[in-house]
């Protein structure tokens, strides 16, 4: 149950959301995987338990790898886009249309900083 590695977009937060969501399903469904996973006693001879628990393990922290290499990589790009916005603010005060920019991407930065704590507790 390979997780999605498509690039994740960081415009969008509620798309960036779904992708992290989808990319969650292993870890959602681990009771099932475990069930799957471990044979029955009638399967026992016919399925390398021990190669398949590796296996899934191997699965569930390739996906982890990669939401949080997503996310930290969302996290910069909105860290740069932020930064970059202040210092045009500080150029233009009375830009109210930087302004709410600048308020939008601050509050995009801080959910995608929170999907790290998140992560922590999935992990």
């Amino acid at each position: 149950m390979a997780a999605p590695s498509g690039a994740a977009s960081c415009e969008d937060f509620a798309e960036f959301q779904e992708l992290l969501r989808v990319m969650r399903t292993i870890d959602d469904r681990i009771v099932h995987e475990l069930n799957t996973t471990i044979p029955t006693a009638s399967f026992v001879g016919k399925i390398d338990a021990g190669q398949t628990c590796k296996e899934l393990y191997q699965s569930l922290m390739d996906a982890h790898t990669s939401r949080e290499r997503i996310i930290k990589n969302c996290i910069a790009q909105t860290s740069s886009v932020v930064k970059t916005l202040r210092e045009e603010r500080e150029k233009a005060q009375d830009d109210l249309a930087l302004l709410k920019q600048l308020r939008k991407e601050q509050t995009k930065l801080k959910l995608m900083q929170s999907e790290l704590n998140v992560e922590e507790v999935v992990n």
